[in-house]
């Protein structure tokens, strides 16, 4: 069976910092989910400008992986799969820009709409089914989250709780049929039971794209958000049992996991049912936030940059969506040398 490697990461944080009082400073209303844990308020998150794209995020993203492996490389990519969390127009997907931007000529591009704060990992499961199972070699794994610095800054909606949690950002990987970081297996679950359960509502009915003056928002009630947390706190330590159990593998023997980044208590709870110290589960949700299908990619590249990954490490990814409607995890046996070229297309 042909091995898929997950060479490389790289992201992108627009911006500089903005700090928790650009919320609390703001007047607030009386807000019942604010004393949630759920949306417990980090120190500093990014905004996206006001004139700047998915797709510029994407380039800036991925512009480390073309000085890593040369622009010949990356533009040769067969495979090309793009999630975006707040897509920029409508009808159209980002992908196909993304690809005109970039100089890419891919065979396959697809857009990926589900999987929301895991789509990282559905989109490394998709890649390695591509590659395995056709003649391509390479691909390119781009998720773009940029609801923080438009939706969430809405003057209305930026009075409520959950206003303050999300971050901007764009992570990518580079995905070849190698044997530099091996995808040693995945587990990945669509709960379709939870499926329309995370709602955007807006406060005078009308659909989304019908003219009015309510703010768009995400329809978290106090029910509703009991639910996710107790969704949550299950499904991430579940799939990434199962994916040891079928490594052969305990728990406690992930030298590194790296999670989506909805909150401190779910980072807390995850650590402590998968019996790992905190040093072995980096953390960026202080300084950016929810970064929502972003955050797996951006905070393997942190744990990268600042030398936590050794070479031969297992690292295990894994995450949740929306309200639960899908879990998924990885495991790769990670190799720190970022910088050898794929295999390439056979010749």
């Amino acid at each position: 069976m042909t091995t898929v490697s997950l060479t490389d990461v790289a992201g992108y944080l627009p911006g500089e910092p903005v700090p928790a009082e650009f919320y609390t400073e703001y007047p607030g209303a009386d807000d019942a989910l604010r004393d949630s844990p759920m949306f417990r308020i980090p120190p500093l998150r990014h905004h996206v400008a006001a004139d700047e794209s998915n797709v510029d995020m994407v380039e800036r993203a991925v512009a480390p992986l073309i000085e890593r492996h040369g622009p010949d490389e990356i533009r040769s990519v067969d495979v090309l799969l793009m999630h975006s969390q707040l897509p920029d127009t409508p009808f159209v997907g980002a992908g196909t820009e993304v690809a005109r931007r970039l100089g890419l000529k891919p065979r396959w591009l697809i857009d990926v709409a589900n999987a929301g704060c895991a789509s990282f990992v559905h989109m490394l499961e998709l890649a390695r089914q591509i590659l395995t199972t056709t003649d391509a070699r390479t691909a390119l794994i781009c998720t773009a989250q940029s609801a923080a610095g438009q939706l969430f800054t809405q003057s209305e909606v930026r009075r409520l709780a959950q206003a303050a949690i999300p971050g901007d950002g764009c992570g990518v990987g580079y995905v070849t049929t190698s044997e530099r970081s091996p995808v040693l297996d995945l587990v990945a679950r669509h709960i379709v039971s939870h499926g329309g359960d995370m709602k955007a509502v807006l406060d005078d009915g009308r659909k989304y794209w019908e003219p009015g003056e309510s703010q768009l928002r995400i329809g978290f009630t106090e029910t509703s958000t009991a639910e996710v947390l107790d969704r949550g706190n299950r499904l991430v330590p579940e799939v990434v049992t199962d994916l040891c159990r079928r490594l052969g593998v305990a728990t406690d023997e992930i030298d590194l996991l790296v999670t989506n980044q909805p909150n401190r208590t779910f980072l807390r709870n995850w650590r402590k049912d998968l019996r790992l110290p905190p040093h072995r589960h980096p953390d960026t949700f202080d300084s950016c936030g929810n970064l929502f299908g972003a955050a797996i990619p951006i905070t393997l590249d942190h744990a990268l940059r600042s030398g936590r990954v050794k070479d031969g490490d297992l690292v295990v990814l894994g995450g949740f969506a929306h309200a639960g409607d899908y879990a998924g995890a990885a495991a790769i046996r990670w190799s720190t040398d970022r910088t050898t070229p794929s295999a390439g297309r056979p010749a």
